[in-house]
């Protein structure tokens, strides 16, 4: 599958999971979509509660279900969100799940879409052999 292909399969993934968004408080809608070496792809989207702290991004709930599935490499990512780029806790958890040189392609409300590699969106990230 070409890299075309590949990024517009994802998007529009990442567009199914934006509209399976539950955002009553914030009215920002998010969706994710993770690539599989076989080309599967698993979605996520921003899941909210009234208590605010216990609210989850789409793009951990991508990961986390693929990881939930057995799943542990990743090819590609796409995310939808209004405006931005994926916060910084995502940004934590793509470098921890993710190969640094993995495409992320993030498309905003206007339709504007960037490419990232995962290592671009969190440079220095803390990784596990910050443990010691």
């Amino acid at each position: 599958m070409d890299r075309t292909t590949i990024r517009e399969r994802l998007l529009a993934a990442a567009r199914e999971g934006a509209a399976r968004a539950y955002a009553p408080y914030s009215h920002f809608p998010v969706g994710a979509a993770v690539m599989l070496p076989d080309g599967t792809i698993v979605i996520g989207c921003n899941v909210e509660n009234a208590s605010y702290g216990l609210s989850v991004c789409a793009e951990r709930v991508a990961l986390w279900s693929a990881v939930a599935q057995g799943y542990r490499d990743f090819v590609a990512m796409a995310v939808i969100v209004p405006s931005g780029s994926p916060c910084g806790a995502c940004r934590q958890v793509m470098s921890e799940l993710c190969p640094p040189d993995m495409p992320v392609w993030v498309e905003t409300e206007d339709g504007t879409v960037r490419e990232f590699t995962v290592a671009e969106l969190l440079p220095a990230a803390f990784r596990r052999e910050d443990l010691g």
